[in-house]
C-alpha cells in the first residue's frame, strides 16, 4: 500500500479506561462501529470459557472508541491469549481523526496485553466497506503477523442508502429478473418484534433440517439477544407471509452505520415464491427508512456457490464484495509466539476435522461447491 491509500495518521491521546461488564453495552450502544461480536451479552453466551475485558478510550472525556478483548486460557500452562473480534470500534467512523483513534486503541492493546502481560494479541479486522480505517494494512505494519485466515473469506456489502430506483439498478439483471417475479406473488412484508421469535425458530427449524446445511453458528445465543434490554442493540425480526402463513424471515442487527444478516431461514414455499428476493429488498428499503445504516453486511457464503449468485446479485454494482483480512497476531516473546500459534493450529485442525466428520457421518448434508473466490 502507498501513503496515499494507507494514510499515516496524526498522533492523538486518548485515555483507555476499563469498564465494568455491566453497562458496557449500552456504553458502545450508539458507536458506528458496533456489533453485537463486541457486547458482553453475545460474548458471554459465544465464548463462555473467556474472561472479558471492556475498554473505553475517551478524547477530553468523551468516548471515542472501544474495545472487547477476550482472554482465553491455554491448555497445559501455555499462558493466555487476548482476542479483540471485529474491533477496536470507533463512535465516528468519519471524523477526520479516525485512523488515529483507531491507531491509538491498538497501541494501548499491544502495550496492555502483548508488553505488559505477555500475552499473544490477535485482533480481526473487519472487511471493509470503504477504504476508511485500513486497519489491517495497518496492523501488518505495525508489526502484526497473517494468522489463520477464513477458507472463504468474502463478504457481501449492500448500500442501503440509494433511492428505490438506484437500488433496483443496481441489483444484477438476474436478480432484478427474480425481485420482479416476486412482486407478482401476492407476498407481504412484515417487521415484528421479540414476541415474534417462536415463529421464526419454527422456519429456521424446517429449514435446517430440510437442507441439511452445517450449522456451526451462534444461532443459540439469539434467544437471549431477542430479550435485551438495551432497545437499540436488540436485533429486528423481519417475516414475509403467503396467504397467512410465514414463508421466510431473517434477524437483522441493525445498531450502527452497518447493519448485518444475523440468521435467515424458507420454508418449501419460499423458492418458487422467490421469496429471498422480495424479502431483502424490503429489508433494505426497510433500513433506509427506519434505521442509520448505510452498509447491509450479507455475511459470507460458506462455500456455497447459490448463496454467491444471489448474495453477489444483490450486492449489485453499487455494493461491495471484500475479503475478511487473516487474523493479526502480535507478540513480545517467544513464548507467546509460539503458544498462540500452537493454540491456533489446534483449533483450525479441530474445525477441518470436524467438517471431514460431518462429511463421512451425515447423509446428504450440503457441501461446499464455490471453487474460487470473486
Amino acid at each position: 500500500m502507498t501513503s496515499e491509500t494507507t494514510p499515516t495518521p496524526a498522533a492523538v491521546r486518548l485515555t483507555a479506561r476499563p469498564h465494568p461488564l455491566d453497562g458496557f453495552d449500552q456504553a458502545i450502544s450508539d458507536f458506528d462501529g458496533v456489533v453485537q461480536e463486541m457486547t458482553v451479552l453475545f460474548a458471554r453466551q459465544r465464548w463462555p470459557g473467556t474472561v472479558l475485558e471492556p475498554w473505553l478510550y475517551e478524547d477530553n472525556g468523551t468516548p471515542v472508541a472501544a474495545a472487547l478483548v477476550m482472554v482465553q486460557k491455554l491448555p497445559a500452562a501455555l499462558g493466555h491469549l487476548a482476542v479483540v473480534k471485529w474491533g477496536p470500534i470507533l463512535r465516528d467512523e468519519t471524523a477526520p481523526a479516525r485512523i488515529a483513534m483507531h491507531q491509538a486503541a491498538v497501541d494501548h492493546l499491544v502495550a496492555e496485553y502483548a508488553r505488559g502481560r505477555g500475552m499473544m494479541l490477535s485482533i480481526m479486522a473487519h472487511a471493509e466497506r470503504e477504504p476508511a480505517l485500513h486497519a489491517a494494512e495497518r496492523l501488518w505494519g505495525m508489526g502484526f503477523r497473517p494468522g489463520s485466515a477464513l477458507l472463504f473469506p468474502s463478504r457481501y456489502l449492500v448500500r442501503v442508502r440509494l433511492s428505490d430506483a438506484d437500488q433496483r439498478a443496481s441489483y444484477s439483471q438476474k436478480w432484478r429478473y427474480h425481485l420482479n417475479k416476486s412482486e407478482k406473488q401476492g407476498l407481504t412484508f412484515e417487521p415484528a418484534g421479540p414476541e415474534a421469535l417462536p415463529r421464526f425458530s419454527a422456519l429456521y427449524d424446517a429449514m435446517s433440517e430440510r437442507k441439511r446445511f452445517p450449522d456451526y453458528s451462534a444461532y443459540h445465543t439469539l434467544p437471549h439477544l431477542m430479550a435485551w434490554d438495551s432497545p437499540a442493540l436488540r436485533p429486528q425480526l423481519f417475516f414475509v407471509t403467503h396467504q397467512g402463513r410465514d414463508v421466510a424471515g431473517a434477524v437483522i442487527f441493525t445498531a450502527g452505520r452497518t447493519a448485518v444478516y444475523l440468521y435467515g431461514a424458507t420454508n418449501e414455499q419460499a423458492l418458487p415464491l422467490r421469496a429471498g428476493y422480495f424479502m431483502h429488498a424490503r429489508i433494505i428499503a426497510w433500513l433506509r427508512d427506519e434505521c442509520r445504516a448505510e452498509w447491509y453486511d450479507l455475511g459470507g457464503t460458506d462455500g456455497f456457490q447459490g448463496l454467491h449468485q444471489f448474495k453477489s446479485g444483490m450486492v449489485g454494482s453499487a455494493g461491495r464484495i471484500v475479503p475478511v483480512p487473516p487474523i493479526g497476531n502480535y507478540a513480545v516473546s517467544w513464548r507467546a509466539r509460539l503458544s498462540g500459534t500452537l493454540a491456533y493450529a489446534a483449533r483450525d485442525g479441530f474445525q477441518k476435522l470436524r467438517a471431514f466428520r460431518n462429511r463421512l457421518l451425515s447423509r446428504g448434508l450440503a457441501r461446499p461447491n464455490q471453487d474460487q473466490q470473486p
